[in-house]
């Protein structure tokens, strides 16, 4: 299975027996039950009687191996694993995945990936999988909410086979096809995947478990493969040094009363105590600060309802904890958090000041203005705008303010003028500024969906500076005058003629060629399509015109062949900028041009 986070340390003691927790994260499209599948396993938890031993995090739920083991009953046999349990991310989300980063992978040892198995996969549930994919992070799909499948009778928390057996034949039938088809989703998108008992190898296969976060059903087989997954093929990630220098992922930067500015902090390695000096990427320059407080929710209570508290002396990785020093208020969402710990003050500084130049961005003298609300996401968003070839001015963590604005309102190109926000506020000053300096502001909580918001925009400018342009310009066209058609020989004069190719408008000059020379004849001034008054007629139209300057039977005859007269510079920007954006008829009118004027010069309208 792809290894995000192998480069463990090499100086690290590690006790075989100190194993952490997984990290597990928790990935899908909204509404397809996130939330609800991760308050299931809490739930259920709290039902077995196993209270206790549930600790809610920061930002993360902990749940040991005995309270795995009895949620799941035969299918995990606590004798037969030495990992301490799991560890949820609970801030459900692919945004907050992206954030959870750690030595250039993906923080989270393994994600689920929720699908809705009757809407399948939708724009987040994409994006997800691509964040999956680029971090190489192992994952399991959760099929859910396969208690809604038409005439499903369910089996509270029992194992998927189980209640999967007990179903009526034209359910079971119902569920598979939608089960295939989130298999086929995922074949698209370049996964080999099956349902997970049928997966024999894991690490070239993703397993689909269907379940249901609202009966429980199929949670035992959920917790079962996360479980299998960590101790088969990531037990040598988790071995760390339980009581070595912290190494964690900032989650947040809260305000929190009587505390002054705050980090929400998942600690993937080591251990922090109340008191040690630590260093934190900022947005200006690292950090250094002394802990003055480790605290944790109370009990069960949730971390975003409650406000309660209890400090902590330490914390042991994995585990999610709120962190309160001073001078966190630069502190970025995604940065680095390091334990000083009896090392070289300025060792610590070069690592999380390396840590962080992984996410420079590259930028260029002219380009959008990026936020995003943490590291993580802002560099999926440059990687996002870089594959799209959309070049980046700045690019910043934090909510859209006052200078960005005045940043992008510098831009020399009006599709530039814009800035690209990734799940941030805009501050009101900057919402006044925006309006004022003409501006164009994007903001989304989906980066493949604001990148192609921008790129409808760019296309749609464009179209209109297109179409102004061709309003100015002089189309080509060829006609014929129509024999037995001269209704007036001169002053002007008027005949039929039949348009060959191309556009005739009034007030045009009117060309023919005799002996490869071009020779002006006169100019369109008026044209009537069955007695009615025109401005402009197409190729396969029969209209008179009338034409002040020649003579029939001396300047034109009939069953010539006439052009409108081009200028040389409308010629050049017609096949140069708008060739695609005239009609086919047109273009061959334009080329049969082009060819007759550069016969005498090849350079001609070039």
């Amino acid at each position: 299975m792809p290894d995000a986070n192998s480069d463990t340390d090499a100086d690290a003691v590690t006790d075989p027996g100190s194993l952490r927790t997984p990290i597990v994260a928790v990935l899908g499209h909204v509404d397809h039950g996130k939330t609800s599948l991760l308050d299931k396993v809490r739930g259920s938890a709290v039902s077995e009687g196993e209270a206790g031993a549930i600790t809610q995090h920061i930002g993360a739920t902990a749940v040991p191996l005995d309270t795995v083991s009895s949620m799941a009953g035969d299918l995990v046999m606590a004798d037969d694993f030495d990992l301490p349990g799991l560890l949820f991310i609970d801030t459900p989300g692919h945004h907050s995945f992206s954030t959870l980063r750690a030595r250039g992978g993906a923080l989270a040892d393994i994600a689920v990936l929720v699908v809705d198995v009757n809407d399948g996969f939708q724009p987040q549930t994409e994006e997800a999988l691509d964040i999956l994919q680029r971090t190489g992070t192992p994952f399991v799909v959760a099929a859910n909410k396969i208690d809604t499948t038409p005439g499903w009778n369910p089996q509270a928390d029992a194992p998927v086979q189980e209640t999967y057996e007990s179903q009526t034949d034209r359910a079971r039938q119902r569920l598979d096809e939608n089960l295939y088809e989130i298999i086929g989703e995922l074949s698209d998108a370049g996964f080999s995947a099956d349902l997970y008992w049928r997966v024999q190898n894991f690490q070239g296969n993703i397993g689909v478990v269907p379940v249901s976060a609202m009966t429980g059903e199929g949670i035992p087989d959920l917790l079962a493969v996360l479980m299998g997954l960590s101790q088969r093929y990531m037990k040598t990630e988790m071995e760390v040094d339980l009581t070595g220098p912290g190494k964690g992922t900032v989650l947040e930067v809260k305000d929190e009363k009587g505390f002054g500015a705050t980090l929400d902090v998942v600690l993937y390695d080591g251990e922090i105590e109340e008191g040690d000096r630590i260093v934190v990427g900022g947005v200006e320059s690292p950090i250094v600060t002394e802990v003055r407080a480790l605290l944790r929710p109370k009990a069960l209570s949730e971390i975003r309802t409650e406000a309660e508290f209890e400090r902590l002396d330490s914390v042991q990785a994995a585990s999610g904890v709120k962190l309160a020093a001073p001078d966190l208020d630069d502190a970025m969402a995604g940065a680095p958090v390091r334990v000083v710990r009896g090392r070289p003050l300025e060792d610590v500084i070069a690592e999380v000041e390396e840590e962080l130049s992984e996410i420079e961005v590259d930028t260029a003298d002219e380009g959008v203005v990026v936020k995003a609300d943490t590291l993580g996401s802002l560099e999926a968003m440059a990687n996002a705008l870089r594959e799209a070839e959309i070049p980046i001015l700045r690019a910043e963590v934090g909510d859209v303010a006052p200078r960005d604005v005045a940043v992008a309102s510098t831009a020399n190109e009006a599709e530039h003028r814009v800035i690209l926000g990734f799940n941030v506020d805009v501050l009101p000053d900057a919402e006044r500024e925006i309006d004022q300096q003409d501006v164009k502001l994007f903001n989304h909580d989906v980066i493949y969906q604001l990148v192609e918001d921008y790129e409808e925009y760019v296309e749609e400018r464009q179209r209109e500076q297109q179409e102004t342009v061709l309003d100015k310009i002089h189309r080509p066209a060829r006609f014929r005058i129509l024999e037995d058609h001269t209704f007036r020989q001169n002053d002007p004069a008027v005949v039929g003629v039949e348009i060959l190719s191309g556009t005739i408008e009034n007030n045009r000059r009117v060309a023919k060629f005799e002996d490869g020379e071009s020779t002006r004849v006169g100019e369109l001034s008026g044209m009537q399509e069955q007695g009615e008054d025109v401005d402009e007629a197409r190729a396969g139209s029969r209209v008179s015109v009338a034409i002040d300057g020649p003579t029939v039977g001396r300047d034109i005859e009939e069953g010539d062949e006439l052009w409108i007269d081009l200028p040389e510079k409308h010629a050049k920007i017609l096949e140069q900028e708008l060739k695609e954006e005239i009609p086919a008829d047109e273009r061959e009118a334009l080329n049969a041009y082009l060819e007759k004027m550069r016969k005498r010069d090849p350079f001609w309208g070039k």
